[in-house]
């Protein structure tokens, strides 16, 4: 797998994205007063672009109307033949393809940075595709570096064959930002100020990056998705028991075989039955009971991310 283009470059063309799923509010609420107030997302060599992602959903306040938007940028669905018939959520997948896209081509934007909240105890969850975005991680770690109080961990969610489908991968690089546990159609204060300053620091390191910041390799740690695990359930496909107490809120924490995952309406409990250790994360995520997934298996890695030259500046014009 080839790694995501490094910026040679200043990024001129930013997009920040909240609504992407429209019961996740410190976005929406956080791009709905950009979109009045614009002044937070300006910089000296850009002004980063708000954008609610998925309007529908936000105002009836659903994660979505006819399916996940954030699912929805692969190729199978942005470049098929516009129909009324259509779900929603196709129809938007292509109008933010061709606002901020298209996919995988020169013109597409620099970088998007996508705001998300969760039910699930994850913290501060940077989220990017694999360990080829090279940007996004130095990204990460200066978020981290920025952010000494917060446990910022880094999630890579793209499976080996499996084509970026987040909004962000839409841009030549891009994040997603998830923040909890927030409940669906709530917002808190605590993770809308800290979304409103990781985003301010995010554009930040944007910034530092165009005036010629020179960004040192470093030893990054992050967990890899490697699979799933669904909820116990009848032989009519209903809940059978919920999340183990011992397991509950304890996203990134390692899970050895034997420990104890679920707990039986009846009283028994369920063990882990792999073969190794895990990190669960979306522990018992409200929006996966839909898709069959009581929480992510992920691996632990510690690898070598290199560096990144500081961008030559352009040459002065000759009188």
């Amino acid at each position: 797998m080839c790694s995501l283009p490094v910026p040679r470059e200043p990024l001129h063309r930013v997009a920040v994205t909240g609504g992407t799923h429209g019961n996740e509010m410190s976005g929406v609420y956080l791009v709905r007063h950009w979109l009045q107030a614009p002044g937070e997302l300006q910089r000296p060599s850009f002004s980063a672009m708000p954008v609610l992602a998925n309007p529908a959903a936000t105002a009836a306040c659903r994660r979505y109307m006819d399916r996940d938007l954030n699912r929805t940028f692969i190729s199978t669905f942005l470049t098929v033949r516009a129909s009324p018939e259509d779900p929603y959520e196709v129809t938007r997948a292509q109008e933010l393809n061709q606002l901020l896209g298209p996919k995988a081509s020169g013109r597409a934007f620099d970088f998007i940075l996508d705001l998300h909240n969760t039910t699930a105890n994850v913290g501060t969850c940077l989220i990017t595709d694999t360990a080829h975005n090279v940007f996004a991680l130095h990204l990460c770690h200066h978020l981290q570096l920025q952010n000494p109080e917060l446990p910022c961990r880094v999630l890579m969610y793209q499976r080996p064959g499996e084509e970026s489908y987040a909004l962000h991968s839409v841009a030549k690089n891009g994040l997603g930002l998830e923040l909890g546990p927030q409940p669906q159609g709530v917002l808190r204060a605590d993770f809308f100020s800290q979304m409103r300053a990781l985003v301010a620091a995010a554009l930040d390191f944007l910034e530092l990056f165009n005036q010629g910041m020179a960004l040192p390799a470093f030893e990054m740690e992050a967990y890899r998705t490697v699979g799933t695990v669904d909820f116990p359930r009848t032989k009519d496909g209903d809940l059978a028991g919920t999340v183990h107490p011992q397991l509950q809120d304890r996203d990134f924490q390692p899970l050895p075989p034997a420990a104890p995952i679920f707990q039986l309406f009846s009283g028994e409990d369920v063990l882990y039955e792999g073969e190794a250790t895990v990190f669960p994360v979306f522990i018992n995520e409200a929006a996966y009971y839909e898709k069959g997934i009581a929480f992510i298996q992920t691996e632990k890695l510690t690898f070598s991310v290199p560096a990144l030259p500081s961008l030559t500046p352009a040459p002065t014009p000759v009188p």
